[in-house]
C-alpha cells in the first residue's frame, strides 16, 4: 500500500507560470515591431511601405519593401514621376517615425513633401472588419495576402496604426503629422570646372560614410531610409561621380550596408534613363547590384489636349494613364519563386496615372474603345457597288 495522501496537490504549476510572466511580457514587448513594418505574407521577412499602395502590391508579392534592400527607378524624359515616388517614400518614412536620409537635398525639402489625406476620403477604408466567425473558412489561406483595396488600409499588431498613409499632394507635410527625422546629406555643392577640385572630392563616399555612421549611433530598433534622387545627374552630382569606379564602389558599398543591416535599411535610387541608356555597361552593372528595378516611361502629350481636370471633378479623368510601367527585376527569396510570378501582375502591360488625392496609381494598361473612330469610317469613304480590277 502506498502511504501517498490522496487529492493532494504535490506541486503547484500555476505559480512557477505566475512567476514567469513579467519575463513573458519582456519578451513580448521587444519582440513588437517599430511602425510601419509588418512581416511577408510569402516567407515572413519584415517589410516596410514605400508610401505608394499599388507598388507595394507589385514588389514580389511581400506587399511592401522588404527590409535591406534597394529599388532602383528608372525614369524616360524630362518628367519627374520618379521624384513624387521619393516623396511619397519620405513622408511615409517621416509620418512612421523612421529616419529618412535625403541625398542632395537642402533641409527645406520637408516642406516639399505632400502632407496626410483627410479622414473623410479614407471613410470606406475605416470600415470595421468582419468577426473571425463570419470569415469563409475555404478561403483561410489567402486572408494574409489581402488586395489592392484594403491594401493601403491595412493593420499590423496591437497598435492599429496603418502600414500605408494616404497622401494629398496639395496639402504639405506638418509639423505634428511627421514623427521621424530627416538628415540632409549634402553632395558637395555645384560642379565646378577645376579638375583637382574634382579629382579631391568623393561625394558619393561620404553619403556612405554620414549613412554608416547613423546606422552604427542609432538603436537597433531604429528604421532608416535612404533616398537618392537622379543619380549621376550633372544637375546634382559633380562630374567625377559619372565615372564607373566611383559609381560602381558606391552600389557596392551600399549593398554591403543593406545586407550588414538588414533589418533597419531599405533604399530608393531614381535613375535618368535619357542620359544614362539602358544599353550601356553602365547602367547594365547598376541594375544588377540593385534589388529590384522599374522604369517609368511617359506618354507623349498631344498638341491641343485640353488641360487635366481638378482632382475632386471627376475621378474618371483622373485614371486616365500618363505613361507606362516596366518591371524588370523583382527580388526573390526563396525557392518556391516568391517573385510576384504566382499573381503574375507584373508581366503585362502596366500602365500610372498621377492624381493630388490618390496619388501615383498602377494599374493594367488597356487600350479605350474606338466606338467614334468607327462610325465615322463608313461615313467618310462612299461603298461602291462594283469591283475595280
Amino acid at each position: 500500500m502506498s502511504f501517498v495522501k490522496r487529492n493532494t496537490v504535490l506541486s503547484s504549476p500555476r505559480a512557477g507560470l505566475t512567476a514567469s510572466t513579467p519575463q513573458q511580457q519582456q519578451h513580448k514587448q521587444e519582440k513588437q515591431l517599430a511602425p510601419g513594418l509588418r512581416p511577408s505574407p510569402t516567407d515572413g521577412r519584415l517589410t516596410t511601405s514605400t508610401g505608394t499602395a499599388s507598388l507595394d502590391q507589385l514588389l514580389a508579392g511581400h506587399g511592401g519593401l522588404p527590409l535591406g534592400t534597394c529599388l532602383l527607378v528608372e525614369e524616360q524624359g524630362t518628367t519627374d514621376f520618379s521624384g513624387i515616388l521619393l516623396r511619397y517614400y519620405a513622408a511615409e518614412g517621416l509620418v512612421q517615425g523612421h529616419q529618412v536620409h535625403a541625398v542632395a537635398f537642402p533641409p527645406e525639402w520637408r516642406h516639399q513633401l505632400p502632407g496626410l489625406a483627410s479622414p473623410d476620403k479614407k471613410s470606406k477604408s475605416a470600415s470595421p472588419a468582419p468577426a473571425p466567425e463570419e470569415k469563409m473558412k475555404i478561403a483561410w489561406r489567402y486572408e494574409s495576402l489581402g488586395n489592392n483595396a484594403n491594401a493601403g488600409a491595412s493593420t499590423r499588431g496591437d497598435s492599429g496604426a496603418p502600414f500605408c498613409h494616404s497622401f494629398d499632394l496639395s496639402k504639405r507635410l506638418a509639423s505634428s503629422e511627421s514623427k521621424g527625422t530627416l538628415n540632409p546629406i549634402p553632395v558637395g555643392g555645384a560642379p565646378s570646372l577645376d579638375r583637382r577640385s574634382v579629382g579631391t572630392a568623393s561625394p558619393l563616399k561620404t553619403i556612405l560614410k554620414q549613412l554608416r555612421a547613423k546606422l552604427e549611433t542609432s538603436g537597433p530598433n531604429a528604421i532608416h531610409r535612404l533616398v537618392v534622387p537622379s543619380l549621376l545627374s550633372p544637375t546634382l552630382y559633380p562630374p567625377g561621380c559619372a565615372q564607373p569606379s566611383e559609381v560602381l564602389q558606391f552600389l557596392h558599398g551600399l549593398r554591403a550596408l543593406l545586407r550588414q543591416y538588414s533589418s533597419q535599411l531599405t533604399a530608393i535610387i531614381t535613375f535618368p534613363t535619357s542620359l544614362f541608356p539602358r544599353s550601356s555597361g553602365l547602367v547594365r552593372w547598376t541594375e544588377i547590384l540593385c534589388d529590384g528595378v522599374v522604369e517609368l516611361i511617359p506618354l507623349p502629350a498631344r498638341l491641343g489636349a485640353a488641360p487635366p481636370p481638378p482632382s475632386g471633378s471627376d475621378p474618371k479623368a483622373n485614371e486616365q494613364p500618363q505613361g507606362l510601367f516596366k518591371v524588370y527585376t523583382l527580388p526573390v527569396y526563396h525557392e518556391k519563386g516568391g517573385g510576384g510570378a504566382e499573381s503574375g501582375n507584373f508581366r503585362e502591360n502596366l500602365s500610372f496615372s498621377l492624381s493630388a488625392s490618390r496619388g501615383l496609381v498602377i494599374k493594367p494598361y488597356s487600350l479605350p474603345p474606338m466606338l467614334e473612330d468607327e462610325e465615322e469610317k463608313p461615313s467618310a469613304a462612299p461603298k461602291k457597288d462594283g469591283l475595280d480590277f
